[in-house]
């Protein structure tokens, strides 16, 4: 296979039939009214879910981590997932297995039957900076 020089293989860029993709985000998600309701098993287990769940997603989680009233996620994601329907995923999925895994726990801090706040933060991330890529295309040779 001839590969052009333009393009040196690299394991972290995701190659597709008609595409070539760099795309990560960075999410948090925090408890309803910031209830503190995360524990270390919790957040372990909050990990493997979002995790697989990434996973059925095209995605990947490279990074997760959690404090008792939200969690920081790091996703790697081809163009073709959307975030908003990978959030309603993430969110949803694991409220329902934290929920049914552990209900005592749980049950303490949920508002009205929810686990999540209905807001989140997401972030494009990675690459090149905004002002490097600026001046890349600033820079482009206009045909004569």
């Amino acid at each position: 296979m001839h590969v052009s020089p333009r393009w040196i293989p690299d394991p972290n860029i995701r190659r597709g039939r008609s595409q070539v993709s760099n795309l990560h985000v960075h999410l948090v998600f925090v408890t309803k009214y910031r209830r503190g309701a995360l524990t270390k098993p919790i957040l372990a287990r909050c990990r493997q879910v979002m995790s697989e769940t990434c996973e059925d997603s095209g995605a990947t989680l490279t990074e997760f981590n959690g404090e008792e009233d939200h969690v920081p996620l790091l996703v790697e994601y081809p163009p073709t997932v959307q975030i908003s329907i990978l959030v309603n995923s993430l969110k949803g999925v694991s409220a329902r297995i934290l929920r049914k895994e552990f209900p005592r726990h749980i049950s303490k801090f949920l508002c009205k039957g929810h686990l999540w706040s209905p807001s989140y933060f997401a972030g494009s991330c990675g690459g090149a900076p905004l002002s490097v890529i600026s001046e890349y295309i600033a820079r482009q040779k206009i045909p004569q």
